[in-house]
């Protein structure tokens, strides 16, 4: 048995027993465990880690525990650079796409308003999201921080918060997504693509009055169906532009 002493640092403080917060831990370690293994061991996600330093040095996962090494284990990083460092993950993910677990379609539903691809559905299994996430490279995203322990879990988020907009803010906040975001380009039914649908081919399926009024429409490649931009419309408008702002706003601060 060795001992190796472990610091987590910010957020990732959240998921640690109140008297390990905020201080050095020093722990006891199997002979060939790895950093993965231990930083799990005392509940703190992986998917939640960007960089870990060994006796200063950036190191993978993978990186095996020898006695006396002292480990730091930080959060994404806001606002500064650590590109030269080695970064916990092999690759980032070229496209954004989610996949939220049962407790989450509130927020599953917000994102797909700001336009991300999120698979959502209440009967989804542990084991199911685990494969769609692989296999479609997706971000997992729960409540549950013992499934983004999953090895095959590259790319994950756990939620703390408990309400759908409060959840959706800190999803956009802590992965940076505003900037990416293009509201209204999914439906919030079943994740497909919108598209744009002339009044012509809309005049077959939309009330006359509704025709008449609003000139833009556009079609779930999905459910095939038919949207135009009402007065609920313009409240979801309202609420995307007081989100986008005030992560904006945080985003200089």
């Amino acid at each position: 048995m060795v001992t190796a002493t472990f610091r987590f640092y910010e957020e990732l403080n959240d998921f640690l027993a109140p008297g390990r917060r905020g201080r050095d831990v020093a722990c006891h370690v199997a002979r060939g465990a790895t950093v993965k293994h231990m930083i799990e061991a005392l509940d703190v996600p992986h998917t939640e880690v960007e960089l870990v330093l060994v006796n200063g040095e950036s190191v993978g996962f993978g990186q095996r525990l020898r006695d006396g090494d002292r480990v730091s284990v930080y959060p994404k990083f806001e606002a500064l650079d650590i590109s030269p460092l080695l970064r916990v993950r092999g690759h980032t993910l070229r496209t954004i796409r989610f996949v939220a677990d049962a407790h989450l379609g509130g927020l599953a539903r917000l994102l797909r308003l700001l336009g991300f691809d999120t698979l959502y559905d209440n009967h989804f299994a542990d084991d199911e999201i685990e494969r769609l996430a692989g296999a479609q490279q997706r971000i997992v995203l729960t409540r549950d921080r013992q499934l983004l322990k999953r090895r095959s879990i590259t790319h994950g988020c756990a939620v703390r918060a408990l309400h759908s907009e409060q959840q959706l803010r800190e999803v956009v906040d802590r992965l940076d997504l505003a900037r990416a975001a293009r509201p209204f380009t999914r439906c919030l039914s079943c994740n497909g693509a919108l598209r744009p649908l002339d009044k012509e081919r809309a005049a077959a399926t939309v009330p006359a009055g509704v025709l008449d009024r609003y000139p833009r429409f556009s079609i779930c490649d999905g459910c095939a169906r038919v949207f135009w931009e009402g007065s609920h419309w313009r409240r979801m408008r309202d609420r995307v532009d007081a989100l986008l702002a005030e992560s904006a706003i945080d985003a200089t601060h």
